[in-house]
C-alpha cells in the first residue's frame, strides 16, 4: 500500500516530470544528456536523483539519476509512474560477454535474467524468475535508430547482477553458456515494474567493458564522446514511441 501515497525520495509533482524518461545511474551522463534538451530544468535533486525535464524536437523529456542496482533504480521508477511517467528508457553501460565489441559500442537487451530473492521476492512473493523483457515498440524503435546512426551494436539478453565484484570466470561461464550477451545491474527490475505498472520500457548500453576480452574499464570521461552519439538515439527513439 505505500506506494499510494506519493513519492517519497523524488520532490516533485505531476507536469514536472515527462510522459518519457531517460534514467541513468551515473549522474554525469545524466547531466550530459540534458544539456541535449531544450531549455531543460532541474525538477529534483533531493536523495542525489538528479532530474531534468526539458524538451526534443519539441517534445517534453525527463532525464533522471537512478541510482546503482535494483532497489535504488526501482525505487526511483515507481516514483516516475507515480509523477506520470509513461514511457521510460535506461541508458547505461554494461560489461560485454561476447567477442567483438568494443568500448563505446551499443547492446540493446532484449530480455534480462537475473537471480531471484532480494526486491525480486518482495514483489512476486515468491521465489519464481519471472519474464523480464522491455516493450516491442520500444525495442523496435532502439535498434532502427541504431541502425540509423551506423553504430556497431549487439541485440540479446543480458544478466542483471546485484553484486559488480562477484562476477569471477564462473559467472561468466555460466551466463554465456545460457546466451546472455552482457551484463548490467538494472534492466530486469526495470522491465518487470513496466509489465506491473503498465509502463513500456526499453534500454540501450555502451559496452564500458569487456568480460571476455582485455579492453579495460572506461571512465565516464572517456565514454563523454560515445554517450552523445548514444544518447541522440535514445532521444530519437523516444520521440518516436507513441503514449
Amino acid at each position: 500500500m505505500r506506494r499510494l501515497i506519493g513519492p517519497i525520495h523524488i520532490k516533485a509533482k505531476r507536469g514536472d516530470i515527462a510522459e518519457r524518461v531517460i534514467i541513468a545511474g551515473d549522474p554525469a551522463r545524466v547531466d550530459q544528456v540534458a544539456k541535449m534538451l531544450e531549455n531543460p530544468r532541474i525538477v529534483n535533486t533531493n536523495r542525489g536523483f538528479t532530474i531534468y525535464t526539458g524538451s526534443y524536437k519539441g517534445v517534453p523529456i525527463s532525464v533522471a539519476v537512478h541510482g546503482v542496482g535494483h532497489p535504488s533504480s526501482m525505487l526511483v521508477v515507481e516514483e516516475l509512474a507515480m509523477l506520470g511517467a509513461k514511457v521510460v528508457v535506461r541508458f547505461g553501460t554494461c560489461g560485454a560477454m561476447v567477442k567483438g565489441l568494443r568500448i563505446g559500442d551499443v547492446v540493446i537487451p532484449t530480455a534480462a535474467a537475473y537471480y531471484p530473492g532480494g526486491a525480486f521476492y518482495q514483489y512476486l512473493k515468491e521465489n519464481v524468475c519471472t519474464a523480464t523483457a522491455p516493450s516491442f515498440e520500444v525495442l523496435k524503435t532502439l535498434v532502427e535508430e541504431t541502425q540509423k546512426a551506423g553504430v556497431n551494436y549487439v541485440l540479446g539478453p543480458v544478466i542483471s547482477s546485484d553484486a559488480f565484484y562477484a562476477e569471477d570466470p564462473d559467472f561468466v561461464r555460466k551466463w554465456t553458456s545460457r546466451g546472455v550477451v552482457a551484463v548490467e545491474m538494472e534492466c530486469a527490475g526495470l522491465f518487470m515494474l513496466g509489465a506491473m505498472r503498465n509502463l513500456k520500457t526499453g534500454a540501450l548500453l555502451m559496452v564500458s567493458d569487456s568480460l571476455v576480452e582485455e579492453l579495460g574499464f572506461a571512465s565516464a570521461e572517456e565514454l563523454r564522446g560515445y554517450v552523445d552519439r548514444a544518447a541522440k538515439i535514445v532521444l530519437e527513439a523516444l520521440t518516436r514511441v507513441s503514449i
